[in-house]
Protein backbone atom coordinates (compact mmCIF):
# COMPACT_ATOMS: atom_id res chain seq x y z
CA UNK A 1 0.00 0.00 0.00
CA UNK A 2 0.91 3.78 -1.06
CA UNK A 3 2.03 5.91 2.03
CA UNK A 4 0.36 8.41 1.06
CA UNK A 5 -3.00 6.43 0.94
CA UNK A 6 -2.26 5.17 4.70
CA UNK A 7 -1.59 8.62 5.79
CA UNK A 8 -4.62 9.83 4.19
CA UNK A 9 -6.99 6.94 5.67
CA UNK A 10 -5.13 8.26 9.01
CA UNK A 11 -6.22 11.73 8.60
CA UNK A 12 -9.89 10.88 7.02
CA UNK A 13 -10.33 8.42 10.22
CA UNK A 14 -8.67 11.26 12.67
CA UNK A 15 -10.97 13.98 10.96
CA UNK A 16 -14.42 11.92 11.47
CA UNK A 17 -13.28 10.37 15.04
CA UNK A 18 -13.09 14.94 16.06
CA UNK A 19 -16.05 15.26 14.20
CA UNK A 20 -17.95 11.75 15.92
CA UNK A 21 -16.64 13.11 19.16
CA UNK A 22 -17.78 16.83 18.56
CA UNK A 23 -21.37 15.33 17.66
CA UNK A 24 -21.90 13.11 21.43
CA UNK A 25 -20.08 15.97 23.05
CA UNK A 26 -22.71 18.51 21.60
CA UNK A 27 -25.71 16.14 22.56
CA UNK A 28 -24.78 15.02 25.74
CA UNK A 29 -24.22 18.63 26.87
CA UNK A 30 -27.19 20.01 25.34
CA UNK A 31 -28.83 16.93 27.08
CA UNK A 32 -27.32 18.30 30.70
CA UNK A 33 -28.76 21.44 30.24
CA UNK A 34 -32.28 19.91 29.67
CA UNK A 35 -31.82 17.66 32.95
CA UNK A 36 -30.27 20.68 35.05
CA UNK A 37 -33.17 23.10 34.15
CA UNK A 38 -36.24 20.26 34.98
CA UNK A 39 -34.47 19.92 38.19
CA UNK A 40 -34.45 23.94 38.97
CA UNK A 41 -38.24 23.62 37.63
CA UNK A 42 -38.70 20.89 40.31
CA UNK A 43 -36.99 22.66 42.85
CA UNK A 44 -39.10 25.76 42.11
CA UNK A 45 -42.03 23.52 42.46
CA UNK A 46 -40.76 22.71 45.80
CA UNK A 47 -40.74 26.23 46.72
CA UNK A 48 -44.54 26.28 45.79
CA UNK A 49 -45.77 23.62 47.53
CA UNK A 50 -43.50 24.66 50.89
CA UNK A 51 -45.70 28.21 49.92
CA UNK A 52 -49.04 26.68 49.52
CA UNK A 53 -48.68 24.48 53.17
CA UNK A 54 -47.91 27.78 54.94
CA UNK A 55 -50.56 29.46 53.50
CA UNK A 56 -52.43 26.93 54.86
CA UNK A 57 -51.23 26.68 58.23
CA UNK A 58 -51.48 30.41 58.63
CA UNK A 59 -54.93 30.37 57.02
CA UNK A 60 -55.96 27.59 60.16
CA UNK A 61 -53.66 29.42 62.63
CA UNK A 62 -56.22 32.78 62.09
CA UNK A 63 -59.25 30.38 62.51
CA UNK A 64 -57.67 29.43 65.64
CA UNK A 65 -57.30 32.98 66.89
CA UNK A 66 -60.84 34.51 65.33
CA UNK A 67 -62.23 34.31 68.63
CA UNK A 68 -59.72 36.22 70.95
CA UNK A 69 -58.39 38.66 68.42
CA UNK A 70 -60.61 41.87 67.07
CA UNK A 71 -57.86 42.82 64.45
CA UNK A 72 -58.08 39.03 62.35
CA UNK A 73 -60.51 40.69 59.64
CA UNK A 74 -57.43 43.25 58.29
CA UNK A 75 -54.91 40.42 58.50
CA UNK A 76 -57.77 36.76 57.04
CA UNK A 77 -58.49 40.13 54.51
CA UNK A 78 -54.64 40.41 53.82
CA UNK A 79 -53.83 35.90 53.82
CA UNK A 80 -56.99 35.75 51.47
CA UNK A 81 -55.03 38.48 48.97
CA UNK A 82 -51.72 36.74 49.29
CA UNK A 83 -53.90 33.39 48.39
CA UNK A 84 -55.17 35.00 45.33
CA UNK A 85 -52.02 35.67 44.29
CA UNK A 86 -50.36 32.30 44.82
CA UNK A 87 -52.71 30.26 42.97
CA UNK A 88 -51.25 31.84 39.62
CA UNK A 89 -48.51 29.04 39.61
CA UNK A 90 -46.19 30.59 36.94
CA UNK A 91 -44.74 33.26 39.24
CA UNK A 92 -41.36 35.31 38.33
CA UNK A 93 -39.08 34.71 41.47
CA UNK A 94 -39.42 37.68 42.01
CA UNK A 95 -42.75 37.75 43.01
CA UNK A 96 -42.40 34.57 45.10
CA UNK A 97 -40.13 36.49 46.86
CA UNK A 98 -42.36 39.77 47.82
CA UNK A 99 -45.20 36.95 48.55
CA UNK A 100 -42.65 35.25 51.04
CA UNK A 101 -42.00 38.34 52.41
CA UNK A 102 -45.79 39.37 52.52
CA UNK A 103 -46.75 36.26 54.21
CA UNK A 104 -43.79 36.63 56.79
CA UNK A 105 -45.20 40.20 57.75
CA UNK A 106 -48.32 38.90 57.98
CA UNK A 107 -47.21 36.07 60.89
CA UNK A 108 -45.10 38.65 62.44
CA UNK A 109 -48.64 40.40 62.92
CA UNK A 110 -50.40 36.93 63.88
CA UNK A 111 -47.45 36.50 66.62
CA UNK A 112 -48.31 39.91 67.75
CA UNK A 113 -51.91 39.27 68.23
CA UNK A 114 -51.22 35.76 70.13
CA UNK A 115 -48.60 37.55 72.49
CA UNK A 116 -51.99 39.56 73.40
CA UNK A 117 -53.81 36.74 74.36
CA UNK A 118 -51.99 34.70 76.72
CA UNK A 119 -55.01 31.78 76.45
CA UNK A 120 -54.44 31.30 72.87
CA UNK A 121 -50.89 30.03 73.35
CA UNK A 122 -51.86 27.51 76.09
CA UNK A 123 -54.87 26.50 73.53
CA UNK A 124 -53.52 23.06 71.97
CA UNK A 125 -54.76 23.09 68.60
CA UNK A 126 -52.85 26.53 68.21
CA UNK A 127 -49.24 24.86 69.88
CA UNK A 128 -50.00 22.17 67.30
CA UNK A 129 -50.20 24.37 64.22
CA UNK A 130 -47.39 26.52 65.77
CA UNK A 131 -45.43 23.55 65.62
CA UNK A 132 -46.65 22.91 62.28
CA UNK A 133 -45.83 26.00 61.61
CA UNK A 134 -41.72 25.63 62.49
CA UNK A 135 -42.20 22.84 60.77
CA UNK A 136 -42.95 24.38 57.03
CA UNK A 137 -40.80 27.10 57.59
CA UNK A 138 -37.53 24.44 57.74
CA UNK A 139 -39.06 22.35 54.62
CA UNK A 140 -39.34 26.67 52.80
CA UNK A 141 -36.00 27.07 53.45
CA UNK A 142 -34.85 23.71 52.67
CA UNK A 143 -36.44 24.14 49.38
CA UNK A 144 -34.93 27.46 49.14
CA UNK A 145 -31.69 26.05 49.38
CA UNK A 146 -32.28 23.24 46.64
CA UNK A 147 -33.69 25.69 44.74
CA UNK A 148 -30.47 28.21 44.96
CA UNK A 149 -28.04 25.17 44.42
CA UNK A 150 -29.72 24.05 41.02
CA UNK A 151 -30.22 27.13 39.44
CA UNK A 152 -25.91 28.10 40.71
CA UNK A 153 -25.25 24.97 39.26
CA UNK A 154 -27.10 25.94 36.22
CA UNK A 155 -26.15 29.18 35.96
CA UNK A 156 -22.14 28.08 36.27
CA UNK A 157 -22.43 25.51 33.28
CA UNK A 158 -24.24 28.41 31.19
CA UNK A 159 -21.38 30.28 32.03
CA UNK A 160 -18.46 28.13 31.16
CA UNK A 161 -16.75 27.89 28.21
CA UNK A 162 -17.15 25.22 26.26
CA UNK A 163 -20.52 24.54 27.17
CA UNK A 164 -21.65 28.18 27.35
CA UNK A 165 -21.68 27.97 23.17
CA UNK A 166 -24.19 25.10 23.49
CA UNK A 167 -26.53 27.05 25.95
CA UNK A 168 -26.24 30.36 23.61
CA UNK A 169 -27.42 27.18 20.60
CA UNK A 170 -30.11 25.97 22.58
CA UNK A 171 -31.40 29.49 23.67
CA UNK A 172 -30.65 29.52 27.58
CA UNK A 173 -29.27 32.93 27.09
CA UNK A 174 -29.43 34.21 30.34
CA UNK A 175 -29.01 33.40 34.30
CA UNK A 176 -31.76 32.00 36.22
CA UNK A 177 -33.04 34.22 39.42
CA UNK A 178 -32.05 33.16 42.94
CA UNK A 179 -34.42 33.01 45.94
CA UNK A 180 -33.45 35.80 47.84
CA UNK A 181 -33.35 36.33 52.01
CA UNK A 182 -36.66 37.96 52.96
CA UNK A 183 -36.59 41.69 53.49
CA UNK A 184 -35.78 42.18 57.44
CA UNK A 185 -34.01 39.07 57.72
CA UNK A 186 -31.28 40.23 56.17
CA UNK A 187 -30.71 42.78 59.21
CA UNK A 188 -28.52 42.31 62.54
CA UNK A 189 -30.78 41.29 64.88
CA UNK A 190 -31.23 43.80 68.16
CA UNK A 191 -31.11 42.10 71.65
CA UNK A 192 -32.51 44.45 74.11
CA UNK A 193 -32.07 43.75 77.83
Amino acid sequence: MDTGLIIAIVVIAIILIIIIGTVVWWISTSNTFRRMKVKVEESDSGIDVALNKRFDLLTKSLAATKGYAKHEVETLEKVIELRGKNSSQNLSMEDKNKLSSTISEVERGLNIIVENYPNLKADQTFVELQKQAADCEEQLQAARRIYNSNASLFNQKRVTFPSSIVAKRIGFTSDLEFFEVEEGKSKDVEFNF
